[in-house]
């Protein structure tokens, strides 16, 4: 489940072979112009029925924390979300306010809130602390048992890549996992072979975009010469993303 950052990258990966999306905060705050975590709740909202519409297959939203500094927040983030075409969202459980994650029972809270609003949709709770310099595998596991408990579908520990501690999550859960695939990570099969159910990327496609753009504006300005073209999206995956859709 890769993660495009605008229509066109969307139309991209589903012409290349995608059978799932999810958006990502971090890239769609790059094509505003922004660092992580200061998009508002009308932005996302609004970015995420565009990726949905655009594409034939389904899209999860990355929608952070919920935006939210309260339930009250977290209950219509995700039921305007649950108004869009997207089939599933993620709530995660660190504070962007306080930069720390969340304790338990108010995580848990939140989720559950989550859950009461995004009506049909695939609700995935993150647990974060791994990202955030507190990588106790323990209680990412005690962590996401309590969401599942609160109503999420799926379960997510960004950061875990040593592949025993994410096969201990997959047996702990009980529910599907999403695994992040970073550098050290297993590969995909390796994955599917100890039951994870989904693998996606975050912003890792858009930041390897935007240094191909880097890359090749430097080649532009420094020796002049355009070797980057070669590089360029061949033609019968444009047509396929950007020809005329049904």
């Amino acid at each position: 489940m890769p993660n495009p950052w605008d229509i066109g990258s969307a139309r991209v990966l589903e012409a290349t072979g995608a059978l799932a999306l999810a958006t990502t905060s971090s890239g769609h705050a790059a094509t505003l112009g922004r660092w992580d975590q200061h998009v508002a709740r009308e932005e996302l909202v609004e970015h995420a029925a565009a990726l949905a519409a655009a594409v034939d297959i389904p899209l999860n939203v990355d929608a952070e924390d919920g935006l939210a500094a309260d339930l009250d927040g977290v209950t219509s983030t995700y039921s305007e979300l649950a108004e869009t075409d997207a089939a599933g969202a993620s709530i995660e459980d660190y504070d962007p306010r306080s930069r720390s994650v969340r304790p338990t029972a108010d995580a848990v809270e939140r989720v559950a809130a989550a859950r009461a609003a995004c009506g049909d949709m695939v609700l995935t709770a993150r647990c974060e602390n791994h990202l955030y310099g507190d990588g106790d595998l323990d209680d990412t596991i005690e962590r996401l048992i309590a969401y599942r408990d609160a109503g999420a579908h799926v379960a997510y520990a960004p950061g875990v890549t040593a592949i025993d501690d994410i096969r201990r999550i997959v047996e702990a859960v009980g529910i599907p996992v999403n695994v992040l695939l970073l550098p050290g990570t297993a590969t995909v099969p390796e994955l599917a072979q100890i039951g994870v159910s989904r693998v996606s990327t975050g912003g890792a496609l858009a930041w390897v975009a935007y240094g191909a753009l880097a890359r090749a504006a430097t080649e532009l300005f420094t020796s002049g010469t355009a070797s980057y073209v070669g590089d360029a999206l061949p033609r019968d995956v444009r047509a396929a993303a950007f020809g005329a859709r049904s």
